[in-house]
Order: C-alpha cells, then sequence, then structure tokens
C-alpha cells in the first residue's frame, strides 16, 4: 500500500489536524485487525449500526464506552480456576479444540460530528450498536430571506 506525504498540507492548512490524522491513521498497514468481524450498516437517512461477532462472551465480559468522537467496544473473557471448576461442575468436560476465538479484544471506530450511540444489544453471538446523527439546530441549513431596500429609496425619489 502507498504511503502519502501529509506534511505539505499542514504548512498550508489550519484546523483540520483531526482530518490529517484519520488519514494517517488509516493507511497505516497495521491499522485493520481482523478480529472480531464487524458490519457497519446504514438503516435510515440518520440511523446507523455496527454489528460486531462476539461469540462467546456474556454482556458483562463486553464494554462499549462513547468518548468525544470516537467508539470503542472491548471483550475480554474471565476465566479463574474458579470459572473452570464451576464449568467442570456444569459438565463440560476438557476442551480438545478450542475453534471460537475467546481472545480479548478492542475495537474502535472514529464516528463523524455529531453521531451519538443510542443503544447496544447482545443477541446470538452479536453486539449490536445504534447510531443516530443528530445535528444541533444552530447547524442546520435555513432560509435567509432577501429583502430589497434599494426598491423602496428608487420609488421615493421618484415621487418626489
Amino acid at each position: 500500500m502507498r504511503q502519502f506525504d501529509l506534511s505539505p498540507l499542514y504548512r498550508s492548512t489550519v484546523g483540520f489536524d483531526r482530518l490529517f490524522t484519520l488519514l494517517d491513521q488509516v493507511s497505516a498497514p497495521d491499522s485493520l485487525p481482523g478480529y472480531p468481524p464487524y458490519n457497519i450498516e446504514r438503516t435510515g437517512e440518520l440511523n446507523y449500526r455496527i454489528t460486531v461477532a462476539v461469540a462467546g462472551f456474556a454482556e458483562n465480559e463486553l464494554s462499549i464506552e462513547s468518548k468525544e468522537n470516537g467508539l470503542t467496544i472491548r471483550g475480554s473473557k474471565a476465566t479463574t480456576p474458579q470459572d473452570d471448576e464451576k464449568a467442570g461442575a456444569r459438565g463440560r468436560g476438557e476442551v480438545l479444540y478450542q475453534g471460537i476465538a475467546a481472545r480479548a479484544f478492542e475495537r474502535r471506530f472514529q464516528l463523524a460530528d455529531h453521531v451519538q450511540v443510542t443503544g447496544a444489544t447482545l443477541e446470538h453471538g452479536l453486539l449490536h450498536v445504534d447510531l443516530v446523527r443528530e445535528i444541533p439546530e444552530a447547524q442546520k441549513p435555513r432560509q435567509i430571506e432577501i429583502q430589497t431596500r434599494g426598491l423602496k429609496a428608487v420609488e421615493t425619489q421618484r415621487a418626489a
């Protein structure tokens, strides 16, 4: 993959630091970890959903944190000797092959401005995180009324 040198842009722009940082992160070769797999869907005009495959994780082993323009999803299996004894008591024997990954993970997502997390659900081994983009009223487009002051001034001069 090509590496782009963005340093000339840093010299001639102001306030785009965050954009350049995102571009640097995306172009980094190791920026795309493969575990756990996920989908990003658009569920409405301003609604989105991130679905992460977290088979084998319980709710208490997952955490979701939304901070500024970032979303972090973490998972860690709590395996202690006591847990192993409890599993044996339930009739679960020794694991001969473990194909279902149970390793700890941390998945980070950059969110656009004004994107908020509205909720999360865990069902059938999939963690669904719902998001909505809420643009503040002050930043929404608005119509500006055009006034014609010059026309009235011309009409009063002609009448005199």
